[in-house]
């Protein structure tokens, strides 16, 4: 499968800030990048700098990012789920995760997170994958403005639903721990029918539910 990688750039100017929102970034340039200390949801920001220039080396990896100059204050990653996820069985090519988005506090007035994953798909570049995100409350920053787990939820989703993903059930444990849990999933245009019925096997073990 080939996976097109087409580079975008758009400005983002708030007042006297001036944000570039860019991708898919190279790796090289990655590393002449650093993080913004408060992008600690998932690792310290300096163990996810290295995972982020090791994602974006991948055949099918992609990090969409926002920078204000050479400081990273916002991201997003895409490549294949890792193989201890039910995401993996079946090893499909046209299967791509949405694995985190994160945007620094201080940016999160800015409209950044649209702005990340809009630019993602720009130019039809995924319209031949699946594209899927798994929302779990345990990744939330319930310690902003959105304490309520249900406002969070529903930012979550109106975020996602910016680019066409829309919410598909599931009969996978983690996500059914919590009601507020969800998977998200954009199908393109240009993906086979047999990929869709395969992804449908993957989602639902107890066959009953499908």
């Amino acid at each position: 499968m080939e996976h097109i990688k087409i580079y975008q750039s758009e400005h983002i100017v708030h007042g006297d800030l001036e944000i570039v929102v860019e991708g898919p970034v190279h790796p090289d340039k990655l590393r002449t990048l650093h993080m913004h200390p408060d992008l600690d949801a998932f690792r310290r920001p300096k163990e996810q700098h290295v995972a982020l220039v090791e994602i974006a080396e991948l055949p099918e990896g992609r990090i969409i990012l926002a920078r204000h100059g050479d400081t990273i204050v916002g991201y997003v990653t895409f490549h294949y789920p890792d193989d201890f996820e039910r995401w993996s069985e079946g090893n499909m090519e046209d299967l791509i995760e949405l694995g985190a988005i994160e945007v620094a506090d201080d940016y999160r007035c800015l409209g950044l997170g649209k702005a990340l994953i809009r630019l993602a798909f720009l130019d039809d570049q995924l319209e031949n994958s699946i594209v899927f995100t798994t929302e779990y409350y345990w990744h939330w920053d319930l310690k902003g403005k959105l304490s309520n787990v249900w406002d969070y939820r529903r930012m979550m989703e109106q975020l996602m639903k910016s680019v066409d993903m829309i919410w598909y059930a599931t009969d996978d444990p983690e996500i059914c721990s919590h009601p507020a849990n969800c998977l998200m999933v954009r199908i393109g245009k240009d993906v086979p029918q047999a990929s869709v019925e395969q992804f449908d096997t993957i989602r639902f073990r107890q066959r009953f539910m499908f």
